[in-house]
Order: structure tokens, then C-alpha cells, then sequence
């Protein structure tokens, strides 16, 4: 069974940057698509950005657009989420997904 499993993550001042990865176990087949979810305390989960398994087209939430940069290491079937210049409101769990696979959650904290 595919797995995918999270690292990076941590706690940062606004300004600052963090990395997150997502690591497959394999190519996963129930998606073409990696994404990449938070959920902030209290509120729902939404989608943060994603990239297809086959080409370089990413897309962004409005909100993280300009700051957050998606990619995906083919050698590794590991999907990457640079966060660079954090705002407290960023502070979330993070997920990667992928169909119906989704990561542990990584815990991002963005203090001002």
C-alpha cells in the first residue's frame, strides 16, 4: 500500500522559511495530482498548492501565491512545499494528499 509520509516543519518567526516534504512510497495511481492541505486551528482545511505526477504545471492558493513554492523530486517520488517569507497566519497543520492518501500532518508555527 502507498504510503506518503511527511517531514520538515517546525516553528519560525514571520519572515522566516521552512521546507516540508512528502515522501511516497510509490507513485501513487489514485491521483495524477500531489497536493498540499493546511488546517488552521479552528478553521476548515484548504488547499494550499499542487503539481501534477507528469508535467510542471503548479497552482497556488491566492493567499500563499509569490511565497510558497511547490516541486517534486521524480527520482525520490517526493513532493516539496517551500514556505518562504511565513506570516502568522500561515500557522497550520500541514498535509500532503494525493486521491484518497494523505500524509500525517506536519505542524507549522508562524509567531510575529
Amino acid at each position: 500500500q502507498v504510503q506518503l509520509v511527511q517531514s520538515g516543519g517546525g516553528s519560525v518567526q514571520a519572515g522566516g522559511s521552512l521546507r516540508l516534504s512528502c515522501a511516497a512510497s510509490a507513485r501513487t495511481t489514485t491521483s495524477d495530482y500531489m497536493n498540499w492541505f493546511r488546517r488552521a486551528p479552528g478553521k476548515n482545511r484548504s488547499f494550499v498548492a499542487s503539481i501534477p505526477w507528469t508535467a510542471n504545471i503548479t497552482r497556488y492558493a491566492d493567499s500563499v501565491k509569490g511565497r510558497f513554492t511547490i516541486s517534486r523530486d521524480d527520482a525520490t517520488n517526493t513532493v516539496y512545499l517551500q514556505m518562504d517569507n511565513l506570516k502568522p497566519e500561515d500557522t497550520a497543520t500541514y498535509y500532503c494528499n494525493s486521491g484518497v492518501l494523505w500524509g500525517q500532518g506536519t505542524q507549522v508555527t508562524v509567531s510575529s
